[in-house]
């Protein structure tokens, strides 16, 4: 058994990968829809039954976080005593810390206890790959899993979870997820999926956990410093693991594997241009994430951010402060109904002056 390739730098992934992206697009002649349509007909490979299933599923996960978030969520935050803000915030956080924890302690057990040397060897994902190849049941699952929650998730982001800076990205984000996780069980592109879902769940877990302690800082008009020290080391570990999952291992992984290893391996691989693509988009979303994060720790740094908080939040007392100023201007004339506001919800404003 060959010695598993060592990982490139930046500088190798860049170099190989162009060289063999260019090679491909030189080598296809044929390129346009007629070959579009045959290659989708002699790969593609999915029975109706397991779109009925995924379909199902997505539908069950939006009944199961109702439920949880009316019987559990908010019910716990409100014996918490909460701040109002905060508690409306809680069953959002609560529901995907849960998936994501689930989600990538499976994806770490398929990695690192199941015998697949994917991570170790990310070129091994197109070893003896073939079309219309037997899906492992154990990957099968976690498809199963993962492509109805992110059904689900576009559903959630127009209809259920509050409305952000950066909803819009988000939306598509769980768009381009979706596709991906969908086509490539559908090419049998199962086993570098695994990977990249690994390298991304991690992030969510960490983020929905250091959010909620946020929202605990203060029970009962209480502060308790142990949920602020928590969610500072939780902001600091999410901050490092994005560079270090999304930024350094994912593309030095996956899109070395998917860009040039792939040709390697099966060198007329079905639709290598729209996957990479949807992987750069990918990428390029990770970025503009990023920069909140660096924008974040910059804030800290110049002493403009006293406390951790989620800078993609709509900013309510910064809100009133401006309505207030408006108003002592001559700018507002409706006055203000006193009641609690809450924030975005499905794009829309409620009781919120922006």
């Amino acid at each position: 058994m060959e010695a598993p390739e060592p990982m490139p730098g930046y500088e190798e992934l860049v170099r190989r990968s162009y060289r063999s992206l260019a090679g491909a697009l030189r080598g296809c002649t044929d390129c346009g829809w007629e070959l579009t349509r045959r290659t989708w007909a002699e790969n593609a490979r999915l029975a109706w039954s397991e779109a009925l299933l995924c379909l199902l599923c997505a539908v069950g996960w939006t009944v199961a976080r109702r439920a949880a978030s009316r019987c559990l969520f908010r019910p716990f935050a409100e014996w918490c005593q909460l701040e109002p803000k905060d508690a409306t915030k809680v069953p959002e956080s609560a529901w995907k810390l849960l998936y994501y924890l689930l989600s990538w302690s499976y994806s770490t057990y398929l990695l690192f206890f199941a015998g697949y040397p994917f991570f170790y060897d990310p070129p091994s994902v197109f070893y003896d790959w073939r079309k219309g190849m037997e899906v492992p049941t154990d990957i099968a699952v976690a498809y199963l899993m993962q492509c109805s929650f992110y059904c689900h998730s576009i559903y959630a982001s127009l209809y259920m979870d509050a409305w952000r800076k950066d909803s819009v990205v988000m939306l598509i984000h769980h768009v381009v997820t979706f596709v991906l996780i969908a086509l490539s069980y559908v090419f049998r592109y199962h086993n570098v999926g695994i990977l990249v879902l690994f390298l991304h769940d991690i992030n969510d877990v960490q983020l929905e956990f250091t959010k909620l302690n946020v929202y605990f800082k203060y029970r009962g008009g209480v502060y308790h410093s142990l949920n602020d020290f928590i969610s500072t080391i939780g902001c600091i570990s999410f901050s490092v693991s994005w560079f270090w999952f999304r930024l350094y291992w994912f593309p030095l992984k996956v899109l070395y594997a998917t860009c040039h290893s792939s040709l390697r391996s099966v060198p007329n691989i079905p639709f290598y241009f729209f996957f990479n693509a949807l992987l750069f988009v990918l990428t390029l979303m990770n970025l503009y994430w990023f920069m909140y994060i660096i924008l974040f720790v910059a804030r800290v740094l110049m002493g403009q951010v006293q406390e951790v908080n989620d800078v993609r939040e709509y900013d309510i007392d910064a809100g009133r402060k401006a309505a207030a100023l408006q108003k002592k201007d001559g700018k507002l004339h409706n006055s203000s109904s006193g009641k609690e506001r809450k924030p975005l919800m499905n794009g829309i404003v409620k009781h919120k002056h922006l």
